[in-house]
């Protein structure tokens, strides 16, 4: 069983999210924005952080800066779970501090097998 935070504003994304991986025997915390997705990421220590980047106030971009300064969060693996999927998106995605992103919509069939890969391998993007 991994800790997973996922910090998503979109209620039917992180319902979703949630289950899938409840389903599957993770601890979920949840967080609404990036500030307290880091307060939270600091508090709990997660196995791995899946990241909204259209977040309000503070993007998922700067989430993802900002979690990589922290030195008890540094090497924690950071998904990125967005809708955007277009030509250096996933160049800015990665620049940002984030191991990897993952396409909305979510398909539930293959999402835990992404997950899960992360976990096992949480220096690979």
């Amino acid at each position: 069983m991994a800790k997973i935070l996922i910090i998503e504003d979109n209620e039917n994304n992180l319902y979703l999210e949630t289950f899938i991986l409840h389903s599957h025997g993770h601890q979920v915390f949840q967080a609404r924005d990036g500030e307290s997705g880091i307060a939270l990421a600091l508090e709990e220590r997660p196995d791995l952080i899946l990241l909204d980047i259209q977040l309000p106030v503070m993007d998922g971009y700067r989430v993802a800066e900002e979690l990589r300064k922290l030195h008890l969060l540094s090497a924690t693996p950071i998904v990125a779970v967005t809708s955007y999927a277009m030509l250096g998106d996933r160049e800015n995605i990665l620049a940002a501090g984030c191991n990897d992103y993952l396409e909305k919509p979510i398909n539930p069939d293959t999402f835990i097998a992404q997950v899960q890969r992360h976990l096992a391998n949480p220096q690979e993007g």
